[in-house]
């Protein structure tokens, strides 16, 4: 079956309303369910195995297999969750610091600090896309496998890198209410720029 992608023109706007509102439906579900906080790694998992469903067949999973994959996801997302957060805290901490002066490194310090941030977003998009392509789980293995998608294909990492720290700017700056939508809308473009990989010199010949 064609992915979404790759199927012939021919949509008209009411495809694309009803494209935008499924996806702001995710973002918001996605939102509430990772409310708890230890629960937030099945949520993204979840979403981004739904994500991955309606590109490649261009419907979305059912409501029993939303559930269920949210179910099996639960206790293998707790981990990625807790270290999810420990990354976040440690760069807003060095970040903050850094731009108010507080350690030694002035604009030199923050620039490579921004950086590494957003080669670790590139990775954690990465990340998350490919436990959206098992089903929402294997976090383990996704980390593994996004890291030699990375080494692989390092510009398809920088524009993973670039789309998720567009997005959380996004976020930053629109109004919190519009937040869960765009996590929805930020969720299909990670998946989006990760389909659309360069061919490598073997596949090229």
């Amino acid at each position: 079956m064609e992915s979404r992608a790759e199927q012939p023109p021919g949509r008209d706007w009411r495809d694309t309303v009803r494209d935008g509102a499924d996806l702001a439906l995710v973002g918001i579900l996605t939102v509430l369910a990772s409310a708890p906080v230890l629960t937030a790694g099945a949520a993204v998992g979840t979403a981004s195995a739904a994500v991955h469903d309606w590109l490649a067949t261009g419907s979305w999973p059912t409501a029993r297999q939303i559930i269920s994959r949210f179910g099996r996801g639960l206790l293998p997302g707790v981990p990625a969750t807790l270290l999810g957060l420990a990354a976040v805290g440690l760069l807003a901490t060095n970040l903050t610091a850094l731009a108010t002066g507080r350690v030694p490194g002035g604009g030199v310090g923050l620039a490579v600090t921004v950086v590494v941030a957003a080669a670790l977003l590139g990775y954690a998009a990465a990340i998350v896309v490919e436990v959206g392509r098992t089903g929402g789980t294997g976090w383990a293995a996704a980390v593994s496998r996004a890291a030699r998608a990375c080494l692989d294909h390092p510009a398809t990492c920088a524009a993973l890198a670039g789309t998720s720290l567009v997005a959380v700017l996004l976020g930053v700056l629109v109004t919190p209410v519009a937040v869960p939508i765009l996590a929805g809308y930020a969720l299909a473009a990670v998946h989006a720029v990760a389909r659309r990989r360069p061919l490598t010199r073997a596949e090229l010949s």
